[in-house]
């Protein structure tokens, strides 16, 4: 068996080649115009290769800028840290949900950073939180193509952007206000830097690996860090320097990552806690904690303290109520829509990519870079696959990039040594399988445009057979088998990507494609379609918007929160007795959407209940999305806000979050994201109150989900016993500068 051909790639980068041109120059000529270089690109490219990728990266902006503003606030828990951040430089840096400095978001602060920045230049809306996220997933995509065509070529390249940009889960990322997109790209990154290192051994570009994952931790705490052991077992073992030289740059990558990550937590942790916002999410108000507990370990184990469960969360096979673990998780009816589509086209290419080179020299770079991205794709798949703890769809963003690119280099390599039956045979099976699955997938939403899973059969068996007799087919014949194969297997999640970019998604947690599309339904959809979410929260002044079902904004009062909620309130630790495959704090089972535009009154939950189960309340906020905020109880908390250092406190995130957002003040979250964390304590509510620094206590709320969730009760039960109640419509507040003893 021969290994690939030198003659049939571009000559790898660590084969001898001539001398560079000067300092600075690289391959691009530097006595030529900078727009003709750009325009140009590298010299031993085909003409057509920087046009196209150009083209490419201005489609991808452009679909993903696409209804963008039909999110809304998208995450208003993000979006109220956002807001404060362009307030507020502490609260910018802290990460806090409000300018005022009481809490933080339940992670680190870098994806708030560039959000915030946006709103600060142009002003709080859609527009202003979402498009950093779009230029990331236009940034992906072009490190993805760079890294790619560096060691293949540019086709390989271009279909990796297409594949990453057409992955359902991507085009929902790319458009949300989650850490996820910011963690995507730097993980692609991380992986483009290690193989620029892999091509000759040089340091810098191990150290710059080394600052990506650092910062990467920055978003999204120890998730950055699953591609480690992959990526350092493949350097040690074959980087084209010495054993000794290999160690030393792996530690010097190792000291990069932890300044790059590790210089907030050092400040946060020795600023003196009497003088910052409490750490959300943790239940000693400690970053570290945080880190190794509720987003470390907890989300491995399920032994999650202070989140919806309480901690002990059980996963197993049945996985709890995060889904079920084991293999064939990322394929299942939960997950396959969002990211499997060219899962199985992966690992066979990357079972391909690694029989092709299997007899290279030990530094070979094609090599390498099967192994660089196949081992990112199997740690990070694996992980996901059996963690226990807290678990969404949304999360297999990260397996984009790496799935992408094994297409990419995968098929093209196959292609190039077509003339081996062999390697017909396994480009042949992978688009067949391809083919298969995208059928399977598509099943599951038979309503869904229900010919095409019938033509992606037809057409992926017969461009399959076509690629197996290629080599007695005619040039044009051979061609069209190829047309057919790429169209076959990229039909399917090409559907699903432009369902998702027509639709808008909002709440905190969301999936792609149409609905029906997973099977956690309403709950999980998480976006304003049928068995989707009304009601999300709205920048002021946008009305409805196609495939929204969202009501109306926050200035006039939205229709319904987060539908399919009735049933079980969220209020106190009302959290055990869930039914099997119910979505934590509702009380409902998946699918029991409402549809859209059937909102209830402003401020109402659905069922005449109001937040937290209480009616009356001021809407369903809590866990999934924020509350619905009506034009009167926006007024009354906009009253003389800027005499008090919060306008309101609310128990949970999400409630607080949907407030702050329609009166841009402050408002206090109780208890966090969940409720559950011990800050501020009663005694400490009570100085807030005695010192007049709180106008309002919003009524209900999420009300936490065990470990400290008690002291959200207890300052719930002193103010409704101390203070007047006050009702705006449907919505109740008190007044804590009104007492009750003093009426």
């Amino acid at each position: 068996m021969t290994t690939l051909r030198p003659g049939r790639l571009p000559a790898p980068p660590d084969v001898p080649t001539p001398p560079a041109p000067a300092a600075g120059g690289g391959h691009a000529r530097p006595n030529k115009p900078l727009a003709q270089r750009v325009w140009r690109g590298r010299s031993e490219d085909p003409r057509w290769a920087r046009p196209a990728f150009l083209a490419m990266l201005l489609v991808v902006a452009l679909a993903y800028l696409w209804n963008l503003s039909a999110s809304g606030y998208a995450n208003s828990f993000y979006s109220a840290a956002v807001q404060a951040g362009s307030q507020s430089w502490k609260a910018f840096f802290f990460g806090s949900l409000d300018a005022a400095n009481a809490i933080t978001v339940d992670k680190p602060p870098a994806t708030l950073w560039p959000m915030a920045l946006s709103v600060r230049i142009f002003g709080l809306g859609s527009w202003a939180v979402l498009v950093p996220q779009v230029l990331m997933g236009v940034a992906t995509a072009g490190v993805l193509y760079a890294a790619v065509r560096r060691r293949f070529n540019a086709p390989a390249g271009l279909i990796a952007m297409a594949a990453f940009a057409l992955t359902p889960v991507a085009a929902l990322m790319f458009r949300f206000n989650n850490p996820d997109a910011l963690l995507a790209l730097l993980m692609t990154v991380t992986v483009h830097c290690v193989l620029r290192a892999m091509e000759n051994g040089r340091t810098k570009w191990l150290v710059w690996a080394g600052f990506a994952v650092g910062f990467a931790f920055l978003s999204k705490t120890l998730q950055a860090f699953l591609i480690l052991p992959p990526l350092a077992v493949l350097y040690a073992v074959f980087a084209p320097v010495s054993v000794r030289k290999r160690f030393g740059q792996l530690g010097l990558s190792a000291l990069a990552m932890v300044v790059a990550g590790g210089w907030w937590v050092a400040i946060v942790e020795l600023w003196p806690a009497s003088s910052r916002p409490y750490i959300g999410g943790s239940q000693n108000n400690s970053f570290l904690e945080l880190t190794f507990g509720y987003n470390g370990l907890g989300r491995i184990n399920g032994d999650e303290t202070g989140s919806v469960q309480g901690g002990g969360g059980g996963g197993g096979r049945s996985g709890g109520q995060w889904g079920e673990t084991g293999i064939g998780r990322m394929f299942n009816s939960e997950i396959g829509g969002q990211i499997s589509w060219l899962l199985p086209a992966a690992l066979i290419l990357l079972a391909a990519g690694v029989w092709l080179t299997w007899k290279a020299r030990r530094t070979d770079t094609a090599r390498a870079a099967f192994l660089a991205w196949g081992g990112s794709l199997l740690m990070t798949a694996v992980v996901f696959s059996f963690m226990a703890g807290i678990f969404h769809q949304y999360y297999t963003v990260a397996l984009a990039p790496y799935t992408a690119a094994l297409v990419g280099m995968g098929a093209t390599v196959l292609w190039e040594e077509r003339a081996r039956w062999r390697a017909r045979g396994a480009l042949g099976v992978t688009v067949a399988v391809t083919a298969l699955w995208s059928y399977v997938l598509l099943g599951r939403t038979a309503d869904y445009l229900p010919w095409l899973r019938w033509a992606v059969l037809v057409g992926g068996l017969a461009g399959a057979a076509g690629l197996l007799l290629a080599p007695r087919l005619g040039r044009r014949l051979a061609l069209a088998a190829v047309g057919a194969s790429f169209v076959a297997a990229l039909a399917g999640p090409t559907a699903y990507t432009l369902s998702t970019l027509n639709t808008g998604h909002q709440g905190s947690i969301v999936t792609a494609g149409p609905s029906g599309a997973d099977s956690m339904g309403g709950p999980g959809g998480g976006r304003g379609g049928p068995g989707g979410m009304g009601g999300a929260m709205r920048p002021p002044g946008q009305g409805n918007q196609q495939g929204g079902g969202m009501g109306r904004p926050p200035t006039g009062g939205q229709g319904a929160g987060p539908t399919g909620q009735q049933g079980q309130g969220q209020g106190g630790n009302q959290q055990n007795g869930r039914q099997p495959g119910v979505m934590p704090g509702t009380g409902t089972p998946p699918g029991t959407g409402t549809a859209p535009g059937t909102g209830t009154s402003p401020g109402t939950a659905p069922g005449g209940m109001g937040e937290g189960g209480t009616p009356g309340g001021g809407g369903m906020g809590g866990l999934l999305n924020g509350s619905s905020v009506s034009a009167e109880a926006e007024k009354l908390l906009e009253k003389n806000a800027a005499d008090y250092t919060w306008a309101a406190a609310a128990i949970g995130s999400q409630n607080a979050a949907s407030y702050q957002l329609a009166t841009g003040d402050p408002v206090m979250a109780i208890g966090g994201f969940n409720g559950s964390d011990p800050s501020p304590t009663l005694s400490r509510f009570k100085e807030y109150v005695e010192d007049g620094r709180i106008h309002y206590f919003i009524v209900g709320g999420m009300g936490g989900g065990g470990g400290n969730s008690g002291t959200s009760s207890r300052i719930s039960s002193w103010v409704e016993g101390n203070f007047k109640e006050v009702t705006v419509g449907s919505a109740t507040f008190y007044d804590l500068t009104r007492p009750k003893s003093g009426e």
